[in-house]
């Protein structure tokens, strides 16, 4: 199985930028999709139909914000939108879609960087998401999580460590909470095949930090641990760019 997880940043942007056309050409069995920024109905998917795709969409309720997806070459036995959790569900955050044993999620952590209280919203989201995938893993106990994590976990993940100590997205706290999180039981797919530094999924619009190679990892494909077995390949696609970020990828 080959799961993508791309952060769009708009759905119809990168529809237009031709992620149709790229996803033909390299055909996903799974595509989990963040910051969709549409309403269902207002998504061509007759791209995606074509190849035949499913499609299955959680929106925010604010238009043109959040918004989460997975596309799918294979009728899921189940699919679930959202944490059951209302100030969450409202951001469109969270869906999950399950294969037999396999459940795959499309998750797209908040952004604390605009001040104070969406940092605290932040790690009340970050703690609330660990305590509901660990009742989860109860039931569903093999999972894929892709997404956009909005936190680079170490000092190899960000292109200036030290300049970024206190930015949002690479604070002590997010960085131990990530630690936590893998800690539980996860693997962090694309470091467990590759350890070289200067490799990023996000770069700001500014400074041709993409031309410069000046970016941040922050999203991951990460498997439970009775998944590494099944582990084949990881990695980033950082020449793919309908957004500005990039697909990142695994392999079982």
């Amino acid at each position: 199985m080959f799961i993508v997880s791309y952060n769009v940043n708009g759905i119809r942007s990168a529809i237009a930028k031709g992620l149709p056309e790229w996803m033909g050409q390299v055909m996903p069995d799974v595509l989990c999709i963040q910051e969709s920024k549409a309403q269902t109905l207002q998504i061509p998917l007759e791209g995606f139909e074509a190849l035949g795709y499913r499609s299955y969409w959680h929106p925010a309720l604010r238009r043109g914000y959040s918004g989460v997806g997975i596309l799918c070459r294979m009728q899921p036995d189940h699919v679930e939108y959202g944490l059951g959790i209302d100030k969450y569900d409202a951001e469109g955050r969270f869906m999950r879609v399950d294969f037999g044993d396999l459940s795959v999620i499309s998750v797209y952590h908040p952004n604390g960087s605009s001040g104070e209280q969406r940092h605290f919203f932040k790690m009340q989201w970050l703690d609330d998401f660990l305590n509901y995938v660990q009742q989860l893993r109860r039931d569903r106990s093999r999972l894929v999580i892709s997404g956009d994590f909005n936190i680079c976990h170490r000092d190899i993940d960000i292109h200036d460590p030290v300049r970024h100590a206190t930015s949002s997205g690479f604070l002590p706290e997010e960085r131990e909470w990530m630690s936590r999180f893998i800690g539980t039981g996860f693997t962090d797919t694309f470091r467990h095949f590759n350890s070289q530094p200067n490799q990023y999924t996000w770069w700001s619009f500014r400074a041709n930090a993409r031309q410069k190679n000046l970016g941040w990892r922050i999203d991951y494909n990460m498997v439970t641990s009775n998944l590494l077995p099944r582990l084949s390949d990881a990695g980033i696609m950082p020449q793919v760019k309908h957004s500005d970020h990039c697909p990142a990828w695994v392999k079982l």
